[in-house]
């Protein structure tokens, strides 16, 4: 073999590898280009549009051509936070019961699904089948489970306040209105507990896991309690667990639309006047897209700045906690 040929063969060789490790470094972009795309047509680039929408005076005589709706600028967002004016007094009222509702919601689902986890650490005879039971209210679809809740607190036959009033005497002879006035934030919280903590109880008996259970036989010896080692081992186990769960379980709360709309239909109760229900009343009861999609830029600002405050606060004290 003459140089040339050699220097040729190694040339094509080098040629090869580089094509190799171009194609290998591609595969996974090329593999997350569907998903990609879907994510760009799916959400940012309706995203992109609701926040070109905030900035115009859209209103149902401009929904055939959107674009030529007048241009308002600020206007739209200056009208949703002015607390002095009808439109910005309703958002910051529903703005308030929202947060309510929604740290009362994340609070009980927390506590009701870990203490259901803990309890389930232990094996015992059933413990499968209830296991099976605590799953139902988060594998039932929502509309399904949300339109029975809605028939049991129906005031005449309605099942609580058959139980309530009639079964255990609580209350007095006359029923309760659950979907009118100010029952109906309870009432819209119970739905939403009860379909929310199996969520956290799936989460955080899955990380329970995980916990040597020599650490708990060490603390038996000890002489720790019950709660003493729930305190000292399981929770602080867990404590990179709930930081996700709790953040989740606030976003997926603060956001949801589908139970309240379910359970009240488009107009729901002052009391229980979610934000994403009061959003869409501005959009699609009112035909003032512009207000709502002002509206709706805000609430995505909030959400953008408690998580990233919650982030930077838990992994700031994960970091102290470690050193």
């Amino acid at each position: 073999m003459t140089s040339a040929t050699a220097g040729r063969l190694r040339r094509t060789t080098a040629r090869v590898r580089r094509t190799g490790r171009v194609r290998r470094a591609a595969l996974p972009y090329l593999l997350l280009l569907p998903a990609l795309l879907l994510e760009l047509l799916i959400h940012l680039v309706p995203m992109a549009m609701g926040i070109l929408m905030s900035f115009r005076e859209l209103t149902q005589f401009f929904i055939r051509d959107w674009s030529r709706a007048p241009w308002t600028g600020f206007g739209n967002y200056e009208l949703a936070v002015d607390v002095n004016k009808p439109v910005g007094e309703a958002l910051l009222g529903s703005f308030l019961t929202t947060c309510t509702f929604t740290l009362l919601s994340v609070g009980l689902c927390w506590f009701v699904g870990t203490a259901a986890a803990v309890f389930m650490q232990e094996a015992f005879p059933g413990r499968g089948i209830l296991r099976a039971l605590f799953l139902v209210p988060y594998a039932l679809p929502v509309y399904a489970a949300v339109i029975t809740w809605a028939f049991m607190f129906q005031r005449d036959n309605g099942l609580v306040n058959h139980v309530i009033h009639d079964q255990l005497g609580i209350g007095g002879a006359e029923h309760t209105f659950w979907l009118l006035g100010d029952n109906s934030f309870w009432a819209l919280l119970t739905v939403s507990v009860w379909k929310g903590w199996p969520f956290a109880f799936l989460i955080v008996m899955a990380a329970l896991q995980n916990i040597p259970k020599d650490l708990y036989e060490a603390a038996a010896l000890d002489g720790a309690g019950i709660w003493q080692q729930i305190r000292r081992i399981t929770l602080p186990s867990v404590g990179a667990v709930n930081q996700v769960l709790i953040l989740v379980l606030f976003l997926w709360t603060f956001n949801d639309f589908n139970t309240p709309f379910v359970l009240f239909g488009t107009s729901a109760p002052e009391a229980a006047d979610l934000i994403s229900v009061h959003i869409y009343q501005s959009s699609f009861v009112t035909w003032n897209f512009g207000t709502g999609s002002a509206m709706s830029v805000l609430l995505l600002l909030f959400l953008l700045l408690v998580t990233a405050g919650y982030l930077l606060f838990t992994t700031r004290g994960r970091r102290d906690a470690d050193a």
